[in-house]
């Protein structure tokens, strides 16, 4: 299995499920210009990452390789066992794709969405505000929890990373305790250091 990423980005959070889950894989590091060249164009036309190869299988999109490989491995138990705890895992898995990281998306590149220094000042200040209200229904769903769902889930990793970009671009979010302590929890984790390490992050 081969992971394609750039440091610090989303596929950070299925390196982390990968090395959960002792899946055996390959990283692949790829810049920036090397995602919007025709070879990486060819694996995913979007030029983002993750892709995860997988033989002759090429998956893009964090939240289906997040669940693949969680899938690939039922026993490590990080979708749930349960309906209602697998919808819970779906529900955010969801949140942190659809609504976090997508307004951060806002934070980091105002300039695909808005012409002028002046708009695209006030749509990363907007963006950001936002992102910092989705982290505290973040904190709320935390209280008196150690993961997301309660159980150690495929959503967490998701999490964690976006909130290194958020300790990043220093967005207000230091008052957040139970985020916090979330993300200390993953951070001290030895499948999250061991994903770092890998990366060159730690």
């Amino acid at each position: 299995m081969k992971l394609y990423y750039l440091p610090g980005a989303c596929p950070l959070a299925t390196q982390i499920v990968l090395e959960w889950t002792a899946t055996p894989y390959e990283l692949q590091a790829v810049s920036r210009s090397e995602i919007k060249e025709p070879a990486y164009l060819a694996l995913n036309p979007l030029g983002s990452v993750p892709v995860l190869v997988d033989g002759d299988f090429v998956l893009t999109q964090s939240a289906a390789t997040l669940e693949y490989v969680a899938d690939l491995h039922p026993k490590a138990g990080l979708v749930g066992d349960t309906p209602r705890q697998r919808a819970e895992t779906h529900r955010w898995l969801g949140f942190c794709n659809s609504d976090l990281h997508r307004t951060f998306s806002l934070v980091f590149g105002p300039a695909a969405y808005a012409d002028s220094d002046a708009g695209q000042k006030e749509l990363a200040e907007k963006a950001s505000a936002r992102v910092v209200f989705l982290f505290s229904v973040v904190d709320k769903q935390l209280a008196g929890r150690d993961w997301l769902t309660g159980l150690r889930s495929i959503a967490d990793p998701y999490l964690y990373t976006i909130t290194r970009w958020a300790k990043a671009k220093k967005l207000d979010i230091g008052g957040l305790a139970n985020l916090q302590a979330h993300y200390d929890r993953l951070h001290a984790d030895a499948g999250v250091q061991a994903a770092l390490k890998k990366q060159g992050l730690e």
